[in-house]
């Protein structure tokens, strides 16, 4: 708890004359005022995020947090539990889905085991295991809140491991079969939303078994009832250790003054309770892409931040916000590489 205590008290304000100086930079580039767009916004965050007139984020990363999931005995999800473990290794080997994305914008991916129910054996993936996947929620809590705060600090941790490092620029990503489940959950439990209207297909549950899922969701509510005023008792009774571990992340980034850029739904829900932890850690997030999982809708609303992208992609593991990574950097060129009117010997 002491490590996370420190994280929130270190994450401050965005710096306001920073983001004012760099509005004025921005307002006289060769070009009409505004004309760019969010890629202006984009810049300005930048800029009050990192205290500099020429931010960079050239250097990336994207932290995978994988965890297995106790309500899957639920019959919540269509994908054999095996596969977390199996893809869990196909990170470290460099070829899913965002290590395919990541290569092409040279982003580093970090595989973590923080709760898979199988042991590991691979050098390149880092093992901070809190416990072999949570328990079933609909009969008791997920884990304990001791087990959750040490996952948000497992989070801390490798964040700040690789921002010593020299990474400037942050995504969380995730592998957990049943995870969409449990982020369901914490979403309904923290924005007072009835399960049946937020609840997706995930990784491509038949459509005829979401009462199933829908009612698995409902009783571990009513089996744990959750303080929706305290994130982490909703996090420890009805989320998840990958859940717990992306929260921590984006706490680190907000704390060491470096970007997060958020992933799909699961992703946005770490988020929800990374702002309601620290709410200045809100400002330090970059959306990246609208999932198109039922639920993703709600959670960016609650977030109150709106995506970048319109991809309709469901895969998580921070795929979209991989993508993102080259729109955020772009607007650091944006920055350095056009010149001002007066530069251009313009008079207005």
């Amino acid at each position: 708890m002491e490590l996370l205590n420190q994280t929130i008290n270190n994450i401050k304000d965005l710096d306001s004359k920073m983001m004012k100086k760099s509005r004025e930079r921005v307002d006289n580039l060769i070009k009409p005022i505004g004309s760019l767009g969010k890629l202006e916004d984009i810049l300005i965050q930048l800029c009050g995020i990192t205290g500099k007139l020429y931010p960079k984020v050239d250097n990336k990363a994207v932290i995978v947090m994988a965890a297995d999931h106790g309500v899957f005995e639920e019959s919540v999800a269509s994908t054999p539990q095996e596969v977390t473990y199996i893809q869990t290794l196909n990170f470290a080997r460099g070829v899913t889905g965002v290590c395919a994305l990541a290569k092409q914008n040279n982003t580093k991916v970090i595989p973590v085991d923080i709760g898979v129910i199988r042991d590991i054996d691979s050098s390149k993936v880092i093992n901070k295991k809190i416990r072999y996947g949570t328990a079933n929620m609909t009969k008791g809590p997920a884990m304990t809140r001791d087990e959750a705060i040490k996952a948000i600090e497992v989070g801390i941790e490798i964040a700040q491991q690789e921002i010593d490092n020299g990474i400037n620029l942050l995504a969380t990503g995730e592998m957990g079969i049943a995870n969409t489940t449990a982020s369901t959950a914490v979403l309904s439990v923290l924005a007072s939303l009835d399960p049946k209207t937020i609840v997706g297909v995930g990784a491509n549950l038949p459509v005829e078994s979401l009462p199933t899922k829908i009612n698995a969701i409902k009783k571990a509510i009513d089996k744990n009832n959750p303080d929706p005023l305290d994130p982490i008792d909703v996090l420890h009774k009805v989320g998840g250790l990958d859940i717990a571990g992306m929260t921590g992340v984006m706490l680190a980034g907000a704390a060491n003054r470096v970007p997060i850029v958020i992933d799909g739904t699961i992703a946005t829900v770490s988020a929800i309770i990374a702002s309601k932890i620290a709410p200045k850690s809100l400002k330090y997030f970059f959306p990246s892409h609208a999932s198109a999982d039922k639920s993703g809708y709600a959670a960016s609303t609650i977030l109150g931040l709106e995506p970048m992208l319109h991809m309709n992609m469901r895969l998580g593991e921070g795929s979209g916000a991989v993508l993102a990574f080259n729109i955020i950097e772009s607007s650091t060129f944006m920055n350095k590489e056009m010149i001002t009117f007066e530069e251009a010997g313009i008079s207005l």
